[in-house]
């Protein structure tokens, strides 16, 4: 089997979230996020799994920072709880909040680990959604002085800095669907958080070029993904196009073109949010790089009812994660060249790649054969898209451990390493014993 090499300086890391990991979410100040409130409301999360202790990281940092110099990382994805630092989401500062990031940047640093810093992974102040939250226009400012209060502290240290983590999830699961904090079912408002949190966006991006320094990076991380045709009927390629304008082209077309989707505003011209002037330009103001998540390909056939009328259908034979996810690798590198395509100056990052398997802890061991191979083939997709020219920087595992999986709570498990939670056990998996030696030699084979 070949070798293959990846570029000098390549940034290997592994990625996490704030409410995914921290527990203790009300301690020392902080202000209790939508997702504390949801999480705790019956019926919204498995089994009534709540964050409120998920891997202890909040009190074990130092530890988990060992770990990763220990699995040689390069950089660490990790995103700030805005309720840490602004209880009510506005106003008053909770230094202890601040002072947590700051102590846990200083550790990444002194193990040689690049902290890129996500502002926004989910957990909006719970005080904020009293007001509407990223339906209420307000919250563009809102998000602007959290961002410049979270820069001023931790900008002379942290040179990769993304806004928001897959706006497309956190706005229609929790807006439209319901599924995610705040728990809504509401296209119009919906619509609106999706228009607010791009404005936000801009809105911080242009706070942190007056702050960080020159070589400073900023950019925003987008879930996306290949939607293909269940046939090649029409009304399916119609469907597809459809869920691809609204997964994917929704996000990237007005971040890098300055307008929505002509297709998305045909679909949606009854609930379509006010834009406004200046709004456009804001929002698609210059950026240094799109972080995207990737887990799998959409199959998509038309469907009757819904408001994409589109249904995802499987692909039978093929392997499924526990999330009944298609392990589909050759979609990384078509969607990297599709984003490469669309904005051909920025540079890229797979700032998530990962899989849930029923992992088994036998004899301090986890044989985690298929999630090893699912990362192989992945790299190996990422190599082949930077041979084709996409100007790829970093790869950024999903996850560094087992954590609260949102509304699946802790049934299941995208680690690679383990976490006994009734111990709070770090266990490395043997996923990541191999992406150690991966790191190591900047190579997979």
């Amino acid at each position: 089997m070949s070798v293959l090499r990846f570029p000098d300086g390549f940034l290997w890391g592994a990625a996490t979230a704030s409410y995914q990991i921290e527990g203790s979410p009300l301690a020392d100040g902080a202000g209790a996020s939508i997702w504390h409130r949801f999480s705790h409301t019956p019926g919204t999360t498995h089994n009534g799994d709540t964050g409120d202790v998920a891997c202890d990281h909040y009190r074990r940092w130092q530890e988990d920072v060992a770990l990763m110099r220990e699995m040689g990382l390069k950089a660490y994805r990790f995103s700030i709880s805005w309720s840490r630092v602004l209880p009510e989401g506005k106003g008053a500062v909770n230094p202890a909040g601040l002072d947590f990031y700051d102590r846990l940047v200083d550790a990444l640093l002194e193990a040689g680990i690049q902290p890129m810093i996500t502002l926004y992974h989910w957990d909006l102040p719970g005080a904020l959604q009293d007001l509407g939250g990223w339906a209420n226009r307000e919250i563009v400012n809102w998000f602007g002085d959290y961002t410049q209060v979270v820069a001023q502290r931790l900008g002379d240290r942290v040179r990769l800095w993304a806004t928001l983590n897959e706006p497309w999830v956190f706005t229609f699961l929790g807006y439209v669907q319901g599924y995610h904090a705040p728990g809504m079912r509401d296209l119009w408002a919906g619509l609106r958080a999706v228009h607010h949190a791009l404005l936000a966006h801009g809105e911080a991006v242009a706070r942190m070029r007056t702050i960080l320094p020159e070589q400073a990076r900023v950019g925003i991380v987008l879930n996306l993904a290949p939607q293909h045709p269940a046939t090649d009927g029409e009304e399916d390629r119609a469907a597809a196009e459809r869920v691809h304008t609204m997964n994917n082209a929704l996000f990237m077309e007005p971040l890098m073109k300055g307008n929505y989707p002509a297709l998305a505003e045909q679909m949606f011209g009854f609930a379509w949010p006010k834009v406004q002037s200046g709004d456009m330009e804001r929002i698609a103001q210059p950026i240094d790089f799109i972080g995207v998540n990737y887990y799998s390909r959409g199959i998509v056939k038309h469907g009757e009812h819904g408001y994409l009328r589109a249904e995802g259908v499987g692909n039978e034979g093929a392997l499924y994660t526990d999330m009944g996810w298609e392990v589909y690798p050759d979609g990384l590198c078509e969607i990297l060249q599709w984003v490469h395509s669309e904005a051909p100056q920025l540079s890229l990052y797979v700032t998530e790649n990962g899989a849930a398997f029923r992992d088994e802890l036998q004899d301090d061991r986890v044989a985690d054969g298929q999630r090893l191979e699912y990362l192989r083939q992945h790299f190996m997709q990422a190599h082949r898209a930077i041979q084709d020219g996409v100007p790829l920087k970093g790869y950024f595992v999903w996850s560094l451990m087992d954590n609260f999986e949102w509304a699946y709570g802790y049934s299941k498990r995208f680690g690679i390493v383990y976490v006994d939670y009734a111990t709070q056990r770090r266990i490395w998996k043997d996923s990541a014993r191999w992406y150690q030696q991966v790191i190591a030699a900047n190579a997979v084979e």
